[in-house]
């Protein structure tokens, strides 16, 4: 995992959570993870990971930045995978 990844990683995990994450690295981590990102109707985005039900998230428009809501889901979801900045999923 690049530097640029774990930094991202830890964002998505600082507490408090974080509404300056940018959507674009998010995705970048996430496919850096082994994740497929899969486009879905709207702003819809289906982030799949094999053998693993795919979570879908809502990209950001008009700003760049992730909101909060939209971080801690993604927090949660990850650490229940048990990818966290200490233990990536290998």
């Amino acid at each position: 995992m690049r530097a640029k990844h774990r930094k991202t990683l830890e964002a998505i995990f600082a507490h408090p959570v974080r509404a300056n994450i940018k959507w674009r690295d998010i995705e970048t981590l996430l496919k850096a993870l082994g994740a497929e990102i899969e486009e879905r109707k709207g702003s819809r985005v289906a982030v799949i990971f094999p053998d693993r039900h795919p979570a879908v998230f809502h990209r950001p428009h008009p700003g760049p930045n992730a909101d909060k809501g939209a971080v801690a889901a993604l927090r949660d979801w990850l650490a229940g995978m048990g990818i966290t900045p200490r233990k990536e999923r290998t």
